[in-house]
């Protein structure tokens, strides 16, 4: 015997155990709070995107197209096709760097939480 009271040994395991838990709930909801936040911010930053100078997008950090913006030289009734590979070229580029912008932003805010690979988006 090592003096202690049998059970003791489990008691103070499965309280350990409680604790952890309660800690992981805890980074949950600040990490939780944390993201809410991050997304709305994220709604008010802009990301722009470009195409040969003529074709300019806004889009947010959430993925939505704000505004697009097209230079009346590039508009040809003899080539829409032309004009609509450009637009397409550019809002693709826009939403692809809003993305970059949140992931970047939502690693940040899941930092330190000892999350699995893949899991810190």
């Amino acid at each position: 015997m090592d003096g202690r009271v049998p059970g003791q040994r489990d008691f103070h395991l499965n309280f350990l155990n409680v604790m952890n838990i309660a800690k992981m709930m805890k980074q949950a909801q600040e990490m939780q709070s944390n993201m809410a936040a991050l997304q709305t911010e994220l709604a008010a930053r802009t990301v722009d995107a470009s195409v040969a100078g003529k074709i300019s997008v806004t889009a947010n950090g959430a993925g939505d197209v704000l505004s697009i913006r097209i230079d009346p030289s590039v508009v040809n009734a003899d080539d829409v096709e032309m004009l609509e590979d450009l637009v397409l070229t550019a809002v693709r580029q826009a939403i692809a760097k809003g993305r970059d912008m949140a992931a970047v932003e939502m690693k940040k805010v899941t930092a330190g939480m000892g999350l699995p690979p893949g899991m810190g988006f």
